[in-house]
């Protein structure tokens, strides 16, 4: 028996051990499930649910703060159009607050929006003679815009004065007379800047796509050749995008 003493006393400590090791085990095992358990609160920051809600555009987007400013100012202006229609007939405070609104947008966008998001700007200008043109500026090629930011900001150009087109059908449909010359002025506001980054947007292409057919052109075949085939994409390109 004293023989036995010594070995039980040396195997107890081997169990011990040997039941310790897969206590290690086990907690290495839960240790993935504690550090998995963080990493839901990140499952938003995937494209696919990040362009599910208004939080995630901003969080894609390179300038959240023009991009909810441009969308704020347009959204208030209608949102404020309908409710003083139905909420009060006072109609001084609501022309004045729409009427506000709508050239904050317009400011907005025009200098602000389009110019941040998009590097698109467009202003109309008197020369000596007293002759306007319109004046096109656009960011270098080489540096395009925030996808996300660029998608939002031609849905925003688009969509709202369309918006603003089924509420003149709707005043003019219920006989509200009083309310269409705030609608009309939502109107010209909103198309002048669509019509005008419209168009700023295809100089840009068309000054861009000439550049690009002047430079490879002219490199690829040289002499009266390459000047007539440069000629000819110029032209292609300007009936596309004019």
């Amino acid at each position: 028996m004293s023989t036995n003493t010594p070995l039980l006393q040396t195997i107890e400590p081997d169990d011990t051990s040997t039941v310790q090791v897969p206590s290690r085990n086990t907690t290495s095992n839960t240790r993935p499930a504690v550090v998995l358990t963080p990493t839901n609160n990140n499952m938003a920051s995937t494209p696919a649910d990040a362009e599910s809600g208004i939080a995630g555009i901003l969080k894609q987007s390179a300038h959240p703060a023009a991009l909810f400013c441009l969308y704020f100012f347009r959204t208030s202006a209608i949102v404020v159009y309908i409710l003083c229609g139905l909420l009060t007939d006072n109609y001084v405070l609501s022309t004045v607050v729409v009427v506000v609104l709508l050239a904050m947008d317009f400011w907005n966008c025009r200098n602000v929006a389009g110019r941040t998001l998009v590097g698109l700007r467009f202003w109309n200008q008197v020369d000596d003679d007293g002759e306007s043109y319109w004046v096109f500026e656009s960011r270098d090629p080489s540096r395009p815009a925030n996808p996300v930011d660029a998608k939002m900001f031609w849905i925003a150009l688009y969509v709202f004065p369309a918006l603003w087109l089924l509420l003149f059908v709707v005043s003019f449909l219920r006989f509200s007379l009083s309310f269409i010359p705030i609608v009309a002025l939502a109107l010209v506001f909103n198309l002048t800047n669509a019509v005008g980054f419209t168009y700023a947007d295809r100089d840009a292409k068309q000054r861009w796509a000439n550049s690009i057919a002047s430079s490879g052109w002219n490199m690829g075949m040289g002499g009266i050749g390459g000047q007539i085939l440069s000629g000819a994409m110029k032209n292609s390109v300007g009936r596309l995008f004019g």
